[in-house]
């Protein structure tokens, strides 16, 4: 969002929030790291009822999940929160984080495709979502020699956005913004048998309306039509929190066979709700998958 096209109280909104936020992160560095992230995570959800988060986590639980027991919503409703708290503090936290995400143990079918996809110099497609800790798949991977662009969603709150993107460029470059430029260079760096990461479990104006949790859930069929394009593997990865709360393991799904951009990506959220389904208190309740965005301070900016 241009500068000069936020009014002045949504501006001097957005000032304070970072300012908050800011100083939340600040103090948090004052802390050793194995205690930070649990702090972050404690106050983050403690913190959550005043942004509105424990009605929106159970509200989002209540549409997905109607049948789920009180005691599991109530312990989701601190738990989810918890996590977005350690989130957002590791990225932040440079090297002490990249150190962990680095040591993660890496399983699953789709490590073998990555593999056959580098040797044959044929680009790559990995998908992600708001589960466990993104951004320490990525890390870990880019440290075992994988070169991968990332695609990232501009914040609203622009003086929030600023150091954010600081942040991101410290986990690895090249990081590519949405919108028309990021996307010729993202498709750029494709061509050339590069690899993206890309988060796709996000509400997307002008998506296809795929399934969610049984839910009609719009989502973006755009990297699986890359995918067919370029002839790019298309893998699903995941960053699983394990139980310290410190450390990961990274899984990666079966690649999707190439067929139709609709078929592909509902194969990419059925592989993600399942994973959610294992570690519900890891994947982000707190985001409105399956209708627009509000007006939040923090929110990524829309297409639309």
């Amino acid at each position: 969002m241009p500068k000069d096209a936020i009014s002045l109280p949504l501006r001097a909104r957005y000032f304070a929030g970072n300012l908050f936020v800011r100083g939340l992160i600040g103090l948090a560095g004052l802390v050793p790291y194995r205690w930070r992230v649990p702090l972050m995570g404690w106050l983050t959800a403690r913190l959550a009822p005043l942004a509105g988060y424990d009605d929106r986590v159970r509200a989002n639980l209540a549409l997905a999940c109607p049948d789920l027991p009180e005691a599991e919503i109530r312990r989701l409703i601190r738990a989810v929160p918890d996590n977005a708290g350690r989130t957002m503090i590791e990225l932040y936290a440079g090297g002490p984080f990249l150190e962990r995400a680095r040591a993660a143990p890496i399983s699953g079918p789709g490590l073998t495709a990555l593999e056959e996809a580098r040797a044959s110099g044929r680009p790559v497609i990995l998908m992600s979502g708001h589960f466990g800790n993104y951004i320490a798949a990525r890390a870990s991977l880019m440290a075992r020699g994988y070169r991968m662009g990332g695609l990232y969603r501009r914040m609203a709150n622009p003086y929030f956005n600023r150091h954010y993107v600081n942040a991101l460029l410290g986990t690895g470059r090249p990081m590519f913004e949405q919108g028309r430029r990021g996307m010729m260079e993202m498709v750029r760096h494709l061509k050339q048998g590069g690899i993206i990461a890309i988060i796709g479990d996000q509400h997307v104006h002008g998506g296809r309306e795929l399934r969610f949790f049984g839910q009609p859930a719009m989502t973006s069929v755009v990297p699986a039509e890359l995918a067919l394009k370029y002839d790019a593997a298309l893998i699903p990865v995941y960053a699983i929190r394990q139980p310290d709360g410190l450390n990961f393991r990274i899984e990666m799904q079966a690649e999707i066979r190439h067929s139709d951009p609709e078929t592909m990506t509902q194969t990419i959220n059925d592989g993600l709700e399942a994973l959610v389904r294992d570690h519900m208190d890891q994947w982000f309740w707190i985001h409105r998958r399956w209708k627009p965005w509000g007006k939040f301070g923090l929110q990524p900016e829309t297409s639309d």
